[in-house]
């Protein structure tokens, strides 16, 4: 066997499972099926917010939410006991808390056995992702991260029925996110209520041993750097310094993000080395690694 096929044949065949799930067209719109889709990280997530379940902030004047569900595995049916569900979303300025101790309306928690989980927050606004872009408007959403022991880790994205730009979105318009665009209704105490069960995904493992050789900084052929890092069973893709990606692995040497860009190829070369293919909808770039971490 050839020294780039990162496969063993024997017991890491590759599975022809859908980043997405399932859809079809009913004829009026497309209907999703599980696992709950994946959509793209952003460049704001932080790792380390604290665990905690109310996020809200005493001086706020957003609109008070709850979001609650039940995280269950690949069969829909079995909750999932010690998920570790984080969320983070900007505030009711347009604002994303990207440096301060505080974590502002960032949390995570732990489920139990029962797989439920619940946060207090604010509902976040719409907000322009380039100040100079009228374009670029993004719909009020809330990030998600699912890490579970032995299944996909899952990143994904909340939006809200009858939201400005949802439609106009690229991510929140996508086929995938029928299913994420979710109803605003009132708990019993009036406050909005948002609903929101998961169903997880087999995970395709990845020796770890792999994992090492294809991790490291790329010189990319549009004199970019490009960085990548293991992070659970993701990875993480940064360019210039910037994170810009989770990627899945999908078999076969490839990774692919959230609605299904970018895809990286990564091929092992004769001498040690290895090359990173990225495909993004609308140009494709080769890097070859020139630092490597600690094995």
């Amino acid at each position: 066997m050839e020294r780039r096929t990162f496969i063993k044949n024997s017991s890491l065949t590759v599975l022809s499972i859908s980043a997405f799930g399932s859809l079809s067209w009913n004829g009026e719109k497309f209907e999703g099926d599980t696992p709950t889709t994946t959509d793209i990280l952003g460049p704001f997530y932080r790792p380390g917010a604290p665990l905690r379940t109310n996020l809200r902030l005493a001086d706020s004047n957003g609109t008070p939410i709850v979001l609650k569900g039940i995280i269950f595995k690949e069969d829909g049916k079995t909750p999932v006991n010690d998920a570790m569900v984080e969320i983070w979303h900007c505030d009711e300025h347009q604002v994303y808390d990207n440096a301060s101790d505080e974590y502002n309306y960032r949390g995570g928690q732990i489920t139990k056995s029962d797989g439920k989980y619940g946060f207090k927050s604010i509902l976040p606004v719409p907000y322009k992702a380039n100040p100079t872009d009228e374009s670029s408007w993004r719909p009020a959403h809330i990030h998600m991260r699912v890490s579970v022991p032995n299944q996909q880790d899952l990143i994904t994205q909340l939006y809200f029925k009858g939201g400005k730009y949802v439609e106009t979105d690229q991510w929140a318009s996508a086929p995938q996110a029928v299913n994420r665009i979710l109803d605003l209704t009132e708990d019993s105490i009036g406050e909005l209520l948002i609903v929101f069960n998961v169903t997880m995904s087999k995970e395709i493992p990845l020796d770890t041993a792999v994992y090492k050789k294809i991790t490291g900084l790329y010189q990319m052929e549009d004199n970019t750097k490009v960085e990548f890092i293991k992070n659970d069973d993701l990875l993480f893709m940064k360019r210039n310094g910037q994170l810009v990606a989770s990627l899945k692995y999908m078999g076969n040497n490839n990774f692919e993000g959230g609605i299904g860009f970018p895809k990286v190829s990564f091929e092992l070369l004769a001498d040690g080395g290895s090359k990173a293919v990225i495909t993004q909808p609308t140009k494709t770039d080769t890097g070859v690694k020139f630092l490597k971490y600690n094995e």
